[in-house]
């Protein structure tokens, strides 16, 4: 029998193995692609994390170490009109009421010391329902509410659930660009209104949309706000090479230690590693499906086209051949008219002028038989004459 001893050391060698073999073929191979693009390309390698990744964006605002981050952020992205001075982080993870609903699991989730519940969502990632996603989201969280109420009145600890709400606020920060489902705008804020008067109904729900790619202050100098100057942190930070702001303002400064990717530990590196290798992967893949779509288009429109061309083609040889036809059958009409008139002409002419002639040979005392042998008229023709 091996003693304790020898059991923990075997353990501990095959985590480490665990981790040697993730290293060598996740994290290495990742890190030795990411460095020959940023060599080929010439530009270094990033000094901050991407807080678009899922890992990076929780380190910076998802931890309680960090609160005082997203503290600061939500009260400047609230500025004038509420102001949290603590917060506590909830269970991301909302089970459903019954078996056959769906659960959900928010990016961030807490509740401040006034008792407003706040989401925090990062999409980076194109989704054509996510504003339904978000009010869904809220509106689970505004249900969950009165779940709690009424299990607590089952368990004692209250007598009644008046229905009172806590207020729930969903922040989503988009990252891809817009489309029809999508705000157009950088900052849409969303209420219970009066359509009429355009007065708050209601302060429980409030959905704000950050569309980021929509955001256009592109240098420090524009951003006049500590709201603004997040916000163009938060869309440019794996290109600094320094953090702007830190200088004047403590939480930048603390947001450039957190976000040192050479100060991570060797554990929050694979992760962020392995966060990282799941969003290039998507990007990766959009790339990818974008030259897929934009090659059946493209053979798509050349089919249309075919179809069109063909029915076009049809209809303007249709409307050229009666137009043609048009043309020459009046032309030849007239040819015809006047070769049939020439005809009839002559044919008259001669008529009339045999006519004339058996006048004067009737004036001259020549008989019916003889003028009809002289013109070729009938005896009827030149009786008809006197």
């Amino acid at each position: 029998m091996l003693p304790f001893f020898r059991y923990i050391n075997l353990y501990k060698n095959k985590i480490q193995k665990r981790k040697n073999i993730f290293f060598t073929t996740i994290a290495l191979p990742f890190r030795f692609v990411f460095l020959t693009l940023q060599k080929k390309n010439k530009t270094p390698m990033p000094k901050f994390i991407n807080p678009f990744s899922d890992w990076g964006f929780k380190k910076i605002f998802g931890q309680e170490i960090n609160k005082d981050l997203l503290i600061n952020f939500l009260n400047d992205l609230l500025e004038g009109e509420r102001h949290i001075a603590d917060l506590t982080f909830k269970d991301k993870e909302q089970l459903p009421e019954l078996k056959s609903m769906r659960g959900i699991i928010y990016d961030i989730y807490c509740t401040t010391d006034n008792g407003e519940h706040f989401i925090v969502e990062m999409q980076n990632r194109y989704q054509p329902y996510f504003t339904d996603r978000s009010i869904f989201y809220t509106s689970r969280n505004i249900v969950n509410q009165g779940v709690k109420g009424m299990q607590e009145i089952e368990g004692g600890k209250r007598e009644s659930w008046n229905y009172m709400l806590a207020p729930v606020y969903t922040i989503c920060l988009l990252n891809y660009d817009i489309d029809v489902f999508t705000p157009t705008k950088f900052r849409t804020d969303v209420a219970l209104m009066d359509m009429q008067d355009n007065k708050v109904f209601s302060d429980r729900i409030r959905l704000i949309y950050l569309m980021l790619p929509l955001f256009d202050k592109n240098s420090e100098e524009e951003c006049e706000t500590d709201f603004e100057r997040w916000i163009y942190i938060l869309k440019n930070m794996n290109t600094f090479e320094r953090m702007p702001f830190a200088a004047r303002n403590a939480v930048f400064k603390k947001l450039s230690q957190i976000a040192d990717i050479a100060a991570l530990s060797e554990e929050d590196r694979e992760k962020y590693d392995e966060s990282m290798k799941v969003l290039l992967d998507y990007y990766a893949t959009m790339e990818g499906a974008k030259i897929i779509g934009k090659r059946e288009g493209k053979e798509q429109g050349i089919k249309e086209g075919r179809a069109e061309g063909r029915a076009e083609g049809r209809a303007e040889g249709r409307a050229e051949g009666r137009a043609e036809g048009r043309a020459e059958g009046r032309a030849e009409g007239r040819a015809e008219g006047r070769a049939e008139g020439k005809a009839e002409g002559k044919a008259e002419g001669k008529a009339e002028g045999k006519a004339e002639v058996a006048k004067n040979l009737l004036s001259m005392g020549l008989s019916v038989d003889d003028i009809a042998k002289a013109t070729g008229l009938n005896a009827e023709e030149i009786k008809s004459l006197h």
